[in-house]
């Protein structure tokens, strides 16, 4: 069966004012103030909770790098306690999701979002039971731009790694799919914006609108 695997953070939904709360906790605690803001952060955001640690903490004076893996945890707390206050959906995608479905597509999602969060955050999205699998940095040993994560959310979609295609918002995944020798679409209404163009993946979505469209003409 013919298989698109989304992405989830700044790909499924705008994750970033969450994310960027639990970030910003971890460093009140330590007398910090809130190193990361909603908007110029978003991107760093997505990126995952290490990557915000270690932008913080690299605009305060001192050597930090301890305290990243000690903090990581504690985020991981903070995010769990409170992930859905300012998540979104973007606009167009439950539309998206289901006209693939009625074109014959299964659809599936590989985040590098632990499991069980990403399992939470789409539970309380109600949109969990739109995708057939649901594969997260902790699933398997290794993690996206590892292949092995993709491929396995489209073999749990009941689809074939060699014809499906991954839509994502970042290197991480551009890389991810072309490792799989299969095609990356890049949303261009995330946080990295029109940036994402350089990475040359083989189409770019600006509204989700757009999508079916694009997975056609991939004739995967």
């Amino acid at each position: 069966m013919r298989t698109v695997i989304f992405d989830l953070d700044g790909t499924l939904a705008d994750t970033a004012g969450d994310l960027l709360a639990a970030a910003n906790a971890c460093f009140r605690d330590l007398e910090l103030g809130d190193l990361l803001s909603r908007g110029a952060d978003d991107g760093i955001a997505h990126r995952g909770g290490r990557a915000m640690l270690e932008a913080g903490f690299a605009r305060v004076d001192g050597d930090w790098s301890e305290e990243i893996d000690r903090q990581y945890p504690r985020l991981i707390e903070y995010y769990d306690a409170d992930i859905d206050t300012h998540t979104v959906l973007y606009p167009g995608i439950r539309e998206a999701v289901s006209r693939l479905g009625e074109m014959g597509y299964a659809v599936g999602i590989c985040t590098n979002k632990p499991e069980t969060l990403a399992e939470k955050l789409m539970v309380s999205l109600e949109f969990r039971e739109a995708f057939a699998s649901l594969v997260g940095a902790d699933t398997l040993p290794v993690r996206k731009p590892n292949p092995a994560p993709f491929i396995e959310a489209v073999r749990r979609a009941g689809g074939d790694p060699e014809r499906a295609c991954l839509v994502g918002d970042t290197q991480t995944d551009r890389d991810t799919a072309a490792a799989a020798g299969v095609a990356s679409i890049l949303v261009t209404f995330g946080p990295d914006g029109d940036e994402v163009a350089a990475l040359a993946p083989e189409a770019l979505l600006a509204h989700y609108d757009e999508l079916p469209g694009i997975v056609e003409r991939l004739a995967l």
